[in-house]
């Protein structure tokens, strides 16, 4: 597990520890359960966890032994319950234990992803609203495009993380099943009200069908909403790499006053924990290609997905937990440079305006094609050095079609901002915006 990224809070919950306290859970409440059913002798559940206090050590050391985890925990279980641990388990099979507690365990990540991304969009909310008038050239190909402002970036950016809330709550929910059917899924030898027993108290479904496993679909879902997430991470941390870039400087990482750039150039101030997060994007979106791989078994089960899903379940929500975590505190602190923003979009002498004199011309009455090879015409001249609004005003073609005043118009800046509340409406007050 890739620990050293780890909040406590997440990495109490794939530990030894509560792995096994949520095994010993699940055997004393189909206990239980059997109890109701007059199975197994009133109070066995409660008395056997009471008398169990799980020690990841002893367990371990019971496996290399029986080179079984679950008959491991058991064989525990029995050493400090005694004669009453006999009527554990009576019927289940060890995944129904495993893979019920590895629901739990998927269900309270996915909680603290929730609250993570929650603070995410608080930061990107009051950031948009910070910048949402603060012109800046938008660039398509890595070129200049035409302009549009930093809060839309943020409002954008503010958007996909509100699905990316959405997608973690869905695959939340689809991973919040567990199982007690037995050997191959068929409640041979047990009843299926021991299994609803189990999971109503655990606050999880019953799977409506399993094999001896839940069907490793619904955690390549959830792993696969986490390599989402980890991209759009990504796509955020590479638009403030560009961004920040030595010949661009619109936005800059917090730098604290004992921070290092470089070991030999001390002017250095890289853009690190951007290029951090792009790289371990790489990590989470590896380990969704796994999960999918994960889905095919043999016949009713196989334990190929199981060694895997040890490495990259931990992993990944480790990993994302720690991503978002560390772009809310980037962007709470991301230096924004109206200067340089201001400087660039100054830089290709007005050439941003090419669309709306393009369209004046053809408000005049020519054709698209011939107005397009005008302006372009006059745009390629303008890259030689001129300003693009004097190469327009001494050709020809365009005199003859716009006066004076219509081209004035054509080089408003103004105009790109027209519907940046109408987006930021959209973005922020989407139900009262539908409702207009």
């Amino acid at each position: 597990m890739i620990l050293r990224y780890s909040r406590p809070e997440m990495a109490a919950i794939w530990s030894d520890e509560t792995r096994l306290v949520h095994w010993l859970e699940i055997e004393c409440l189909a206990c239980e359960a059997m109890e109701e059913l007059g199975l197994v002798p009133s109070g066995t559940g409660e008395s056997i966890r009471k008398a169990v206090d799980v020690d990841p050590t002893r367990v371990a050391e019971i496996e290399r032994s029986t080179r079984h985890d679950l008959i491991a925990f058991l064989t525990h279980v029995e050493e400090q319950a005694g004669e009453p641990a006999r009527h554990l388990h009576l019927g289940m099979t060890s995944s129904d234990v495993l893979d019920t507690a590895l629901a739990l365990q998927m269900v309270q990540a996915a909680r603290i992803l929730l609250q993570d991304l929650a603070s995410l969009k608080d930061v990107l909310h009051r950031r948009a609203w910070e910048f949402k008038d603060q012109l800046m050239i938008g660039r398509t190909h890595g070129m200049h495009a035409e302009p549009t402002t930093f809060g839309l970036k943020l409002a954008l950016w503010y958007g996909e993380f509100a699905r990316a809330e959405e997608r973690l709550t869905r695959a939340m929910e689809g991973v919040r099943y567990g199982m007690v059917s037995g050997a191959v899924g068929t409640y041979a030898h047990l009843s299926p009200k021991v299994e609803e027993f189990v999971c109503e108290r655990l606050g999880l479904r019953p799977a409506p069908a399993s094999s001896q496993i839940i069907h490793r679909d619904r955690h390549a879902e959830y792993l696969s909403m986490l390599a989402l997430t980890a991209a759009s991470i990504a796509n955020v941390a590479m638009e403030i790499r560009n961004l920040s870039r030595s010949e661009v400087g619109e936005v800059a990482e917090g730098f604290s006053e004992s921070q290092k750039g470089s070991s030999a150039m001390p002017h250095k101030r890289n853009p690190v924990t951007s290029e951090q997060l792009v790289g371990l994007a790489r990590l989470v979106g590896s380990n969704a290609s796994a999960a999918l791989q994960n889905i095919p078994l043999w016949h009713e089960r196989d334990i190929s997905h199981s060694s895997v899903e040890r490495v990259i379940l931990p992993d990944s929500t480790i990993l994302v937990d720690y991503m978002l975590a560390k772009l809310t505190d980037l962007l709470d602190r991301l230096e924004v440079n109206p200067e340089g923003m201001k400087r660039n979009l100054e830089s290709t002498r007005d050439l941003f305006h090419s669309e709306q004199v393009l369209l004046a011309l053809i408000r005049s009455g020519i054709g698209r094609q011939a107005a397009y090879e005008i302006v372009q015409r006059c745009a390629f001249r303008a890259l030689e050095g001129r300003d693009f609004r004097d190469v327009l005003a001494s050709d020809p073609d365009v005199t003859a079609r716009l006066d004076q005043e219509t081209l004035d118009g054509s080089f408003s800046v103004e105009h790109h901002l027209t519907h940046v509340d109408h987006i930021f409406d959209r973005v922020f007050r989407p139900q009262e915006s539908n409702e207009r």
